[in-house]
């Protein structure tokens, strides 16, 4: 994520993305850590767009409500074309965070800085100021470094190869405070006025005013640290030390009571111990019983459940068949059939009569018919014979 986020500084993604989208700058941890699963989404969203239109292809920005799905298989296909491979689930992205969307972007971050041509330079390292307290400078303050640089200069005017010898000096020293004691007490008695040599003084005084600035790499100040430390650890530890023995010897006592009222509790309680032992014994037992009789219970509550299913199934018939047994509704139904059937029986009869008598009384009809015709054909040949 580091290396991703220098890619995109170099990449100026924080004026052509996020002044343009609004948008707050990334952090060293953002897509490797979860914090907003849904703007974590669109910020990768976004990222993987603008770099893709940056490597020389084309790609539409995602908007807020399109598909995820749609959004990740499209960034993938790109992917897949930069010729980079896909060897995890496109679900890992949908999450906004994690390794696979560092490493999206990591490529999509690398084809845009091969399609630039940018290269890699060596780093230039900037040279270490020494940090200095801030002094109010002033023309008239003589400072220790100004001092060591007028020395410096004088010495490298004069000659380089001459140095200071300290013993000639310290001899030279020794001598001048020898005269200085040998004089006569009159003459070092002054005739200077004191007012004048007041204002002298204070006119002086800036000048002789020296300021040691401290250097903090200095390891003459880290050594004296470290000792001041270490007394203070030594000093410390002088003083806990007593604390923390009695300690120790208070929690020793304690332990010791401890383990004792252990023992005696234990030679107290050993009996009720191999009581308890032997009642767990004989409750597993007991358990093992009550089993093998609830699997016995079991199986006989099996049996007597079907039997009652097979009594139910009797009894429903036994109902039906004594219902129907008492029931009088067939013999009403036969006795009014039978009514219906007699008086159907009359009826028939009645038209039997009927039918019969006009067939008797068709038949008699034709036969006076025919002895009429009879009649008829004999008159006239009695009318002939006597003609």
């Amino acid at each position: 994520m580091e290396d991703l986020l220098d890619k995109l500084k170099l990449l100026s993604y924080e004026d052509e993305v996020l002044r343009k989208q609004n948008m707050k700058p990334l952090s060293r941890h953002y897509f490797a850590l979860p914090t907003n699963p849904g703007e974590q989404f669109y910020m990768f969203c976004t990222l993987s767009a603008w770099l893709i239109n940056k490597a020389g292809n084309n790609f539409d920005q995602p908007q807020e409500y399109d598909d995820p799905n749609a959004t990740i298989s499209n960034i993938l296909s790109q992917l897949r074309s930069f010729g980079y491979s896909v060897d995890f689930p496109p679900s890992r992205l949908k999450a906004g965070y994690g390794e696979q969307v560092c490493y999206v972007l990591d490529c999509f971050a690398e084809e845009v800085l091969k399609h630039i041509r940018f290269s890699w330079k060596r780093p230039t390292y900037p040279t270490e100021e020494q940090d200095e307290e801030t002094v109010v400078e002033d023309d008239a303050e003589l400072t220790l470094n100004k001092i060591e640089d007028e020395i410096a200069e004088e010495d490298s005017d004069n000659d380089q190869e001459h140095f200071i010898d300290l013993k000639a000096l310290s001899a030279q020293t020794q001598k001048l405070n020898a005269e200085e004691s040998s004089k006569p007490e009159e003459i070092l008695e002054s005739n200077t006025d004191a007012a004048e040599w007041i204002l002298e003084v204070e006119r002086v005084l800036p000048q002789l005013k020296v300021t040691i600035r401290t250097d903090n790499k200095d390891w003459r100040v880290h050594v004296d640290q470290m000792h001041q430390h270490r007394d203070g650890i030594d000093t410390s530890l002088k003083e806990t030390k007593g604390y923390l023995d009695k300690l120790h010897n208070e929690i020793a006592k304690a332990l010791e009571k401890v383990s004792s009222r252990e023992k005696y509790i234990n030679n107290q309680l050993e009996q009720l111990v191999q009581e308890y032992r032997s009642a767990q014994a004989q409750l597993s037992e007991a358990k093992e019983r009550y089993q093998q009789a609830s699997g016995g219970v079991t199986e006989r509550t099996r049996i007597l459940a079907e039997i009652t299913e097979e009594l139910e199934k009797v009894k429903q018939e036994m109902e039906e068949k004594g219902s129907s047994m008492t029931d009088g509704a067939p013999l009403v139904k036969i006795k009014q059939a039978l009514t219906k059937l007699k008086h159907e029986i009359v009826q028939m009869d009645i038209r039997t009569g009927v039918v019969e008598h006009t067939l008797l009384q068709s038949t008699l009809k034709e036969k006076s018919n025919m002895t009429r015709d009879m009649h008829a054909l004999n008159i006239p040949d009695s009318s002939i014979g006597a003609y």
